[in-house]
């Protein structure tokens, strides 16, 4: 059995990936709103901790990369368990690529047989045609990041030979023949990551993944992970590249839409406007060693890891004291001095709003 979620043929979408999408979640935010402990709807795992590739940019270079593993045996019941208590939907991501676990398709697999969406973010480079078949029937969407239109480009960003540029622009025109031939409903997505070294690179690139036949080309701004070692992009002023849009959006159609992260690039200019993280309780982390944290923002920080799912089930994580008392102790943060750009930026912006309403909101 695969997906058979339908969508409007011809019609390229935005995905929301510029904003949030907890509005269609009205149940799980009213019951947190009502001050009830809720699952979270979306999980990031890594199944595996080390990578093929050594880009300029990645905010988790601070982990080692070391070539650590979640068990599949123990994913298959954490999967399960997962969907009986509300989560929805799993990234297969992480501080590595998630392609080098040997059992990654059977990940895929037994998540969506479990009941979840499943995506994949990847360099691309290991998505070869036997992964491809055995993924892309399970799969929600997939998205590669390619942060280049060139070789040159490629080898500078991501810090490997040259050729591999060209091996993954192969397997994602692989994989999208493979998409097309089968009817698939899985949704192919390339990211550029935009930095002053592949600056001059982006239109060459967003013209490449038009005639490759993704259905979209995401560009978004540099976010620092507060202890990663790179500053790849601490210095750019984005304000001054937003006219990049105009020129890229013209390359939109029926069937492939450029999305270029303008909300997030001009974030960087303001002040967050909430002061604590209230979107942890939807969502949680998993590192390639099976411990869950409360967001990536303290991966690898023991004293917030919650417990591992190789050792405990996903409910004695999510409903110990041990999860209790790091929550508690993450409430009281300042958010507006965590990461600039985090992943619940906007989720964040929303619930403060629910929780801090302003006056005359009875005047809609």
């Amino acid at each position: 059995m695969v997906r058979e979620e339908k969508f409007t043929e011809g019609q390229a979408f935005d995905y929301g990936i510029d904003s949030h999408k907890l509005i269609y979640h009205i149940e799980r935010v009213y019951k947190w709103w009502k001050g009830e402990d809720i699952y979270p709807i979306y999980i990031e795992a890594a199944p595996a901790g080390g990578c093929n590739q050594r880009c300029i940019f990645c905010g988790l270079d601070y982990t080692g990369h070391r070539p650590s593993f979640i068990d599949f045996r123990c994913w298959e019941r954490f999967t399960q368990e997962a969907k009986e208590k509300g989560v929805k939907s799993i990234l297969l991501s992480g501080e590595g690529e998630p392609l080098l676990n040997k059992d990654i398709d059977k990940f895929v697999e037994s998540a969506y047989q479990n009941g979840l969406d499943v995506a994949i973010a990847t360099n691309g480079v290991l998505f070869t045609s036997p992964l491809c078949e055995k993924c892309l029937p399970y799969l929600t969407w997939l998205r590669i990041s390619l942060d280049a239109g060139s070789p040159d480009v490629y080898s500078l960003v991501h810090r490997v030979d040259k050729k591999e540029f060209n091996t993954v622009v192969h397997n994602v025109a692989t994989a999208v023949k493979y998409k097309r031939a089968n009817n698939y409903q899985v949704t192919i997505g390339i990211q550029f990551l935009l930095l002053k070294e592949n600056y001059e690179d982006v239109e060459k690139a967003t013209v490449l993944a038009k005639e490759i036949g993704v259905d979209y080309f995401s560009v978004k701004p540099y976010s620092k992970h507060p202890l990663s070692i790179n500053n790849a992009g601490t210095e750019i002023d984005y304000s001054k590249w937003i006219g990049l849009e105009e020129k890229l959006v013209k390359y939109n159609s029926s069937l492939f839409k450029v999305i270029f992260r303008k909300n997030a690039m001009m974030r960087r200019l303001r002040e967050k406007p909430y002061q604590r993280c209230l979107g942890l309780p939807f969502w949680a982390y998993i590192n390639s060693y099976g411990e869950v944290y409360p967001c990536s923002t303290f991966l690898g920080l023991k004293e917030y890891c919650m417990g591992n799912i190789h050792q405990e089930s996903f409910s004695q994580i999510w409903e110990g004291e041990k999860r209790k008392r790091i929550m508690k102790r993450i409430a009281e943060m300042d958010a507006r001095k965590c990461r600039e750009l985090c992943r619940l930026d906007e989720i964040n912006a929303y619930l403060w709003r629910l929780k801090n309403p302003p006056p005359h909101v009875n005047f809609i």
